[in-house]
Parts: C-alpha cells; structure tokens; sequence
C-alpha cells in the first residue's frame, strides 16, 4: 500500500509496502509522487523485484527538472527566483522531449528558436547551463542513463554561431538632471503617502550598486574603502564602477592633499 505524506520543505515523500517489498522516494508535486508510487505497485504485482534503493524514473526534461528541484528542496536548496523562473520556462518548452532525444540537433534548434523570439546570448548561455545541471544531477544522484554531453557539444556550435556568450557589462547612468526630473516627478505626486522620493535619495547615495560605487570611486576612496560598503568579495568586479577618464585624474587631488587640507 502507498504512503503519500508531504513534508515541511514542500516536497512529497512517497513510501510503498507491498508483498512484503519496501521502496521510498521524494517528489516536488504530489502528481509525480502519486504516479510513481502506482508504477511501483503495478511492479510488484507483477512479481518483479523490488527494494529501498528504487527510485524516480523520469523519461522527459520536465520530470527530470522536477526531481531536480524536488531534491535541492529536500536538502534545504531550493532554487531561487531567476532559477526557478528558468526551470519553469525550460519545462514550459522543452518539457516533453525525451531524455534520450535530448540530442546536439536538439538543443541547437532550440536556440536558434529563442534567439529568433529575442533572447540574448547570455540568456540562451544561461538557459543551456541549467539543463546540463538538471540532467548532471540526474545521472549523478539517481543513476540515470543520461550524458550531458550533447550540451557541451551544443554550446561549442552556438558560440561559434553568436548564440551565446557572455552579458555585455552595462555602464549607463542617470544624469544629475534625470536624477532631478525622476525626483521631482516623485515628489510631485499628491496622493503618494509613502515618501518614495527619500527612499530613492537615500538608497541612491548608499546601495543601488552601480550608482553607489561609481559615487564612492568619485569621491575618491579607493576600491578596499568601496569594498566595504557594497559588499564585494572580489575587488575585480568593482573594476566595472570606477568609469574612471584621464581628465577626471588630472583633476582629482591626491588623497594626502586633501587630508592636508582639511
């Protein structure tokens, strides 16, 4: 008989005793749990042979994305939000090709699809990445016969295609007077109750990132001094803030004048 119980990470842990056989496993939706638990009943009635180490079987992307998901939630990692979306798109276009179709030709012809619909190389990048994990977790933690080599093949045709590749770093900021119309825009707008116009000024001058930084690194701190409030681990990535030119340098002061000075 099967045991369908759910569990505090929202997952759906399914158990079967049957003829004296035993096997359990855990799904992200209790539709999977439930079909699996009959297709394990089913098994044993018809004398195969059963036991604790069986688990999900899944034949398309969409279920293997689900028991990828329904483990990371087990283990207390579950995807976060821009995963997550991605998932739930993979599965919404992709879900129902087959494990063993998920071929090179595949994976080529759905990105050209969604560079066709507008997305960018790193999307696509990005959205190649996921599968490989989906299916890496699949064969590594559950022993199915999957290879995510048709995926290291595929991106090797698309970048050599422009389908993917990296994001291109983005450097546009607000002018002191866009800043001012947003600003005055804000405040101007009589039935506004929260002070939305102070909440912008003040997260402006201590962390929406870009801004910040490139405020800091105008000031004159250096990258250790910005480091410490925006909260980068690795100094390279400030590099992308600091927009510096040769003439802000010849007419910026050395830090010991200023300090003379004051």
């Amino acid at each position: 008989m099967a045991t369908i119980n759910k569990l505090k990470s929202g997952s759906w842990r399914a158990q079967v005793r049957r003829n004296g056989q035993y096997a359990s496993s855990t799904f992200r939706a209790q539709a999977d749990a439930q079909r699996w638990a009959r297709d394990i009943e089913r098994r044993v009635d018809l004398g195969q042979t059963i036991g604790a180490a069986v688990g999900p079987n899944p034949t398309t992307l969409a279920e293997a994305i689900e028991l990828h998901i329904a483990d990371m939630c087990e283990v207390g990692r579950a995807p976060r939000r821009s995963k997550a979306y991605c998932l739930d798109k993979l599965k919404s276009s992709l879900g129902r090709v087959k494990l063993n179709a998920m071929t090179r030709e595949c994976l080529i012809s759905y990105a050209r699809r969604r560079a066709a619909n507008g997305a960018g190389p790193a999307t696509i990048s990005m959205e190649l990445g996921y599968i490989r994990t989906v299916l890496v977790h699949a064969s590594a933690v559950h022993g199915i016969a999957i290879s995510p080599e048709p995926v290291d093949l595929a991106r090797v045709a698309l970048k050599r295609l422009g389908l993917v590749g990296k994001g291109q770093e983005r450097c546009r900021r607000p002018s002191p007077d866009e800043l001012d119309r947003i600003l005055t825009h804000l405040e101007n707008k009589l039935r506004q109750t929260i002070p939305v116009a102070r909440i912008v000024r003040f997260a402006v001058a201590t962390g929406l990132r870009h801004e910040t930084a490139s405020r800091l690194f105008e000031a004159g701190y250096q990258i250790p001094e910005v480091a410490l409030v925006t909260g980068h681990k690795d100094w390279k990535m400030l590099r992308r803030y600091t927009n510096l030119k040769a003439e802000d340098l010849a007419m910026r002061k050395p830090r010991t004048e200023r300090l003379r000075a004051s």
